[in-house]
């Protein structure tokens, strides 16, 4: 069925293509734009027989055969293969800058070729009422399988903690420890699944649309047909998909091996190496980026695919990118506002007076508590200009209309064709809800946390308020907003006033001077929040992908339970036999981003408080008003809304422009340019003058390209770099012009502008 005719659809695409239809906020959002001006008409108007969004037809088939085997012993034995694999994979990359992700589209690739071997050799036997071989390999085995190998694949949030501990703070607890922590946080999230369901999942408004690739790529994989693949002339998806994957696979050993210059393509910071001004503004290393390019798609898509956001979020963020990083950060960085020139304009730590890296262990007893003698003696620490825009608070959406939307809206196809299976009883989320819990209290309780259990109560209020209106933000923009700045402030005061009042013996304190009982309590507030929104979102897929709820729950759960313990094993193996591991300058680029990022946090929260920084007469006391920005953008813009509800303001949406640019650091300008201008050029220009282009190929295209890396960077790593030590090609290819000169400017030398003499200081002369 052609492309610009839908599935029997009333919608003229046409007008889909003039006006761009995206996603459902008729507020904030300027979806459905309809000549009309009213959008809800718009989509009520459509068939039944589909999804409203050209974006679901284009993805998503509309039909279902309920007889077709899903929970088989065959899926389950290649899922939890891959739920050990690709976890594993991500734990040992995710400690290296850049980043690889080894994502769910490897396996999704391998799977199809190892189903069909296993369908065309095992036995048709039935073993304890098993069948071994349940016929041909089918689409909806294939979904299954991905999910269990995606839904513990990224870095367990607590692993953090525990590399934290090693690195900042020379402590290491148990395997015990370490596992009821990670297994309580990453599960207990999903409890809330029965509830967000309702509102996340169910709804046609709700698209999530980084499940779309996924989508598209199943059924490219198994040509199934369905509306709006289009008839257009050229290469089949499966071909295509083929044919890019091969060229990004082979593209990447250049940036990712032989000419790495074109990742950190810094060329202006190579025409002027040792000019400072130059390499603060356009290095990629410790600068703000603005050499605009890259040539290395692990970069681009290193705060997500481009390809799978809307242009009009992706707008969003890339304003308040240039807003917060090009232009206020060196504004105040070029005043020396907070003594920043005697830093680099972006780094992911922290610095001491003497202009160098900000050692914990100098303001700390034996026991890890803080040590304000020494503290005073030392010196106060100064997280850089970016880190510091990253602290202000973003929350609040106006989801009334959504919220009504989601709870009235009628279903669509799919949610009828799901109506078939039966839901996940509450008592099963019950059930995983006390157990964890139970962990947690185990964990706080038997261990020196020196965390009360109030608090960890409270974390788990936290993220359960925040749910539902985050998840609404993810499932429009494909953007999450976290909740661990917010966290890191709740732990550091009991009071919002706390930072404007002088710091005295006055000011209540939550839990002041405990490093390890901050981080616990942002991760169980944060994380738990996310694995909802995880658990939702692969919930969403099985959605559109018509996959029974029950065989859903239970392959998420058992999968993140093996995922979890495996990302420890390989946690504890790398820091034993990796040399260097967690160094700035760790040869193989093991230099822990997050895990400096997250230790940077836990000593400005954690060790020291916000009140020592963020009260009146402190440093950094003037970014406390970003709170009053915060809660004032949005209402402005709702009033300028009701007056003049046509006009550009609903094209703003405040919270995706405060918590877009919340991957940086470790994120860095190269990653958010490079990812908005891929996006404008496939979400905006593409997808309106070639639509029936955009259709058939932008979610594979993403695919592809994210597939391509993903298994050449393993076979760049276990070939050509970890073998010998490291030393292969150390005197050759490792040495030559096109590796080194992006390291050999001041954007490589992670300088400020001015250097403290020797025996001197910046900074305030009492803190």
């Amino acid at each position: 069925m052609s492309a610009d005719k839908g599935s029997a659809s009333t919608l003229d695409l046409e007008k889909v293509q003039d006006h761009d239809v995206a996603v459902v906020d008729t507020r904030d959002v300027p979806e459905f734009d309809d000549p009309n001006g009213d959008p809800d008409a718009a989509i009520e108007g459509l068939a039944e027989d589909d999804s409203p969004y050209p974006e679901v037809r284009s993805a998503v088939a509309n039909t279902d055969d309920p007889t077709i085997p899903v929970s088989t012993l065959r899926a389950w034995v290649i899922g939890l293969i891959w739920a050990i694999l690709i976890p594993g994979l991500n734990q040992f990359f995710f400690f290296r800058y850049p980043s690889i992700t080894v994502t769910g589209i490897i396996a999704q690739l391998l799977s199809l070729p190892v189903g069909r071997l296993w369908a065309r050799i095992v036995p048709n036997v039935t073993v304890f009422g098993v069948a071994l071989n349940p016929g041909p390999f089918n689409i909806k085995e294939h979904v299954l399988i991905t999910i269990m190998a995606t839904v513990g694949a990224g870095s367990a949030y607590a692993t953090d903690i525990v590399a934290v501990q090693r690195v900042f703070y020379n402590q290491t607890y148990n395997f015990s420890f370490q596992w009821l922590m990670v297994m309580s946080t990453q599960l207990i999230g999903f409890s809330i699944g029965g509830i967000a369901r309702r509102f996340l999942v169910q709804p046609p408004s709700m698209i999530w649309p980084a499940n779309l690739v996924s989508c598209a790529l199943f059924n490219t994989l198994h040509s199934t047909e369905y509306a709006g693949i289009g008839t257009r002339g050229g290469y089949s998806r499966e071909r295509f998909f083929y044919i890019a994957f091969a060229c990004s696979a082979v593209w990447y050993l250049l940036p990712g091996y032989l000419f790495t210059a074109l990742s950190y393509f810094s060329w202006v910071c190579w025409i002027a190496p040792n000019n400072n001004v130059v390499n603060q503004l356009f290095g990629v290393n410790y600068g703000l980026g603005m050499s605009l390019f890259t040539f290395d798609w692990a970069q681009v898509a290193y705060i997500g695919s481009p390809l799978a956001t809307p242009w009009w979020a992706e707008a969003n963020v890339a304003a308040g990118f240039v807003f917060f990083f090009w232009i206020l950060t060196p504004a105040l960085y070029f005043s020396n506002v907070w003594y920043s020139k005697y830093m680099p304009i972006s780094s992911r730590g922290s610095f001491n007076n003497h202009g160098r890296t900000y050692s914990v262990a100098a303001i700390l007893n034996d026991d890890l508590t803080f040590n304000e003698e020494k503290y005073k003696a030392y010196s106060p620490p100064f997280p850089l200009n970016d880190f510091c825009f990253v602290i202000r608070l973003f929350f609040r959406k106006q989801i009334w209309t959504q919220s009504r939307r989601a709870m009235h809206e009628q279903p669509d196809i799919h949610a009828r064709l799901m109506a078939v299976y039966p839901q996940v009883p509450e008592w099963w989320y019950a059930i995983i809800f006390v157990s964890m819990f139970v962990c947690g209290i185990i964990v706080v309780e038997v261990w020196d946390t020196k965390f009360p259990v109030q608090y960890f109560i409270l974390a788990l209020v936290i993220a359960f308020v925040y749910v539902i209106p985050i998840g609404m933000i993810q499932a429009i923009t494909n953007q999450q907003v976290g909740l661990n700045v917010i966290t890191e402030l709740i732990i550091g005061f009991v009071h919002f006033a706390a930072p404007l009042q002088p710091v005295n013996e006055d000011v209540s304190y939550a839990l002041p001077g405990h490093p390890v009982a901050m981080m616990m309590f942002k991760t169980w507030g944060y994380i738990t929040m996310a694995q909802a929104l995880t658990f939702t979102s692969d919930f969403k897929l099985g959605h559109y992908m018509k996959i029974p709820p029950r065989a859903m729950f239970w392959a998420q759960v058992v999968a993140t339970v093996i995922a979890g313990t495996v990302q420890l094993g390989v946690q504890a193996w790398m820091f034993t036999n990796i040399e260097g591991m967690c160094d700035s300058e760790q040869k193989n680029g093991f230099t822990c981003p997050s895990t400096q990022v997250f230790g940077t946090a836990s000593i400005i929260w954690g060790v020291i408080g916000p009140a020592r920084q963020f009260s009146k007469g402190q440093v950094y006391y003037g970014l406390v008003f970003f709170f009053l920005i915060g809660a004032v953008t949005p209402l402005i813009s709702w009033l300028i809304h009701l007056k003049w509800p046509n006009s550009f303001i609903r094209y703003i949406n405040f919270p995706v422009i405060f918590s877009g640019t919340g991957y940086i650091p470790p994120a860095s300008a190269i990653n958010y340019v490079s990812w908005a201008l891929v996006g404008f050029i496939f979400q905006y220009v593409v997808r309106r003058r070639h639509f029936s282009w955009w259709t058939k190929y932008n979610y594979v295209l993403s695919a592809a390209l994210d597939a391509g890396v993903a298994v050449s960077a393993v076979l760049i790593f276990f070939i050509l770099q970890y073998p010998k030590g490291g030393t292969i090609g150390e005197n050759t290819i490792q040495t030559w012009w096109g590796n080194t000169v992006y390291s050999n400017t001041l954007d490589g030398s992670r300088v400020g502008l001015l250097k403290v003499a020797p025996g001197e200081t910046f900074g305030p002369t009492s803190w």
